[in-house]
């Protein structure tokens, strides 16, 4: 089984974390977070993954030297212009020459979902693409779905309704099972949304499914998540995921407070300083009495 992770995006809402540093190359619980998401698919039965990038991969080569991802080989492709979600997923695919089912995720999302129920799922009731379900209190952000709960088919997509108009609290969750048809469902030569017009064209044809699951799931695109990620896998939340709250080599001053903080590899830690619901990334000085309150 082949995964296209999607990892194009420019990361504006955490600039400037990501001036120079793509979103999926931050780290979370002391290692890339595009580590953390390749592991999960190497769990659900992942054998090599391709990159769909949308500029050059020079940190991405740089973070993995050897061409190997969480013990997984790793191919770049490089979209010569924006080709958005659907776009990108056909560059990918294509460049990467996959011709039978394979998986398509976002770097930015990270979950405990059991990736091999989600494929046996879709090979059991013959779908051409299913979606990985979860459930939130304000959908209004995200793809928003309609499933039959006798057949698992999807009825609606409905990407970013408005504020109190979703039909469901059940989104996209950033994970698929694609049949290589989903392919041809694409253009080439422009740019193509996979909700806005993949999706609802097949729920059209009724050949779009849904799985809903209740695993620990979070979207990592704000900086306050992009904490929540770093204190979760310190706190021991995720079934899989787990980071000691101070990095290697960190060094942190014997009176400093560390209250549900993330000291990263390397960071230093001034004396009589208080870490509250922070992350230190690698290398990061706080100096002497510093007060740091959900913060980077």
């Amino acid at each position: 089984m082949r995964a296209v992770v999607l990892v194009g995006g420019f990361g504006t809402r955490l600039r400037p974390l990501t001036t120079s540093t793509p979103k999926p190359m931050l780290p979370v619980g002391h290692r890339p977070m595009i580590e953390v998401v390749v592991d999960q698919l190497a769990r659900g039965g992942v054998t090599d993954v391709v990159l769909a990038l949308g500029f050059a991969p020079g940190p991405f080569r740089e973070g993995f030297p050897d061409g190997f991802c969480a013990g997984l080989p790793l191919t770049y492709a490089v979209e010569p212009e924006p080709l958005d979600t659907a776009g990108a997923v056909r560059f990918a695919a294509e460049f990467a020459e996959i011709d039978d089912t394979f998986l398509v995720v976002n770097g930015d999302i990270l979950s405990d979902v059991d990736v091999a129920a989600l494929v046996g799922f879709h090979r059991r009731h013959g779908a051409e693409a299913t979606l990985h379900l979860t459930s939130v209190a304000d959908p209004s952000s995200f793809g928003v779905v309609v499933v039959d709960p006798a057949s698992g088919r999807v009825e609606r997509f409905v990407e970013k309704p408005a504020p109190g108009t979703a039909p469901s609290n059940l989104i996209n969750a950033g994970l698929y099972v694609f049949e290589p048809s989903v392919l041809g469902r694409i253009p080439s030569g422009r740019k193509v949304s996979v909700e806005r017009e993949t999706f609802p064209a097949m729920v059209a044809d009724g050949t779009l499914f849904g799985l809903a699951t209740d695993d620990y799931w979070l979207d990592t695109g704000q900086p306050h998540l992009y904490i929540q990620a770093n204190l979760d896998s310190a706190a021991g939340v995720r079934r899989h995921e787990h980071c000691r709250p101070i990095g290697v080599g960190a060094t942190v001053a014997a009176d400093a407070v560390l209250d549900a903080s993330v000291v990263g590899n390397g960071a230093t830690v001034g004396a009589g300083v208080r870490l509250e619901r922070s992350v230190l990334l690698p290398g990061a000085v706080v100096e002497d009495a510093a007060h740091l309150v959900d913060s980077v």
